[in-house]
């Protein structure tokens, strides 16, 4: 059987030839390589705005984590700390997913001591073990500019959506401020991949992550996308004059 193939911009440039299969490999090993140093890396580089921008997505949620009996989905959850914020206001259950064992392995570690409303599996946000319109809300932050199709992910994102049920899709976006702009990329570009490799001790995964984003939908293209998928009620906020964009949209 062979891997479907990705258009340009449709997917994670990661992986050879193109293909999914390729792709997923190639994310899962990345955040292998820098999950010792991931929490502390996220927080130094975005000089902690990265907080910030969780907990806003965590408040625009607020009202179905707060019903009694919600369940909510923080797919590509990495080292969890979306998933902690939504669990702060949650009188349900929070279930972070993600295909990286050992991310995975750190939110565990951290939910002994930040909440017991959060709970951790190994699953492929391509792949969802979660039935069919089961969920009352879905999310992802700075997770799903890394999957291998983007389309197949909001497919799936909504598939196992209630009607009514929420998505929300914190991730890196395009910059709007005209002056702060060209000072971002230079950072982003030039500074950031240093840094990040520095620290981290690993290269890659911070050359690619200026590749990411700048291959990823801007915030009206990933809107359109959302739309396109049969969401409703479609929004976004910039973050920091775009630096970050949070999604949200309704599934009808």
């Amino acid at each position: 059987m062979t891997s479907a193939v990705r258009a340009p911009g449709q997917g994670s440039p990661l992986g050879l030839g193109g293909d999914e299969a390729s792709a997923g490999v190639a994310v899962r090993d990345m955040f292998a390589s820098v999950a010792h140093r991931y929490d502390f890396l996220n927080h130094f580089l975005s000089l902690g705005r990265d907080i910030a921008w969780r907990r806003a997505t965590a408040r625009a949620l607020r009202d179905i984590l707060l019903r009694p009996a919600s369940r909510v989905a923080d797919l590509c959850c990495g080292t969890g700390d979306l998933s902690f914020a939504l669990a702060r206001h949650s009188h349900g259950v929070v279930l972070g997913a993600d295909f990286c064992h050992p991310m995975l392995a750190r939110a565990r570690a951290k939910g002994d001591t930040r909440s017991r409303r959060a709970h951790f599996l190994e699953a492929d946000a391509l792949c969802l073990p979660f039935a069919d319109a089961s969920l009352d809300a879905v999310t992802s932050a700075f997770g799903f500019r890394n999957l291998a199709n983007y389309r197949r992910g909001i497919d799936e994102m909504r598939r196992v959506l209630k009607s009514g049920g929420r998505l929300a899709i914190l991730e890196f976006s395009s910059v709007q401020w005209p002056v702060f702009g060209p000072i971002f990329r230079f950072y982003f570009r030039r500074v950031l991949p240093r840094l990040g490799a520095w620290i981290s001790g690993v290269e890659g995964p911070y050359r690619y992550l200026p590749d990411s984003v700048m291959q990823f939908p801007d915030q009206e293209a990933l809107a359109g996308m959302l739309r396109a998928a049969g969401f409703q009620k479609v929004s976004y906020v910039n973050f920091t004059g775009g630096v970050a964009a949070l999604h949200v949209g309704e599934k009808s």
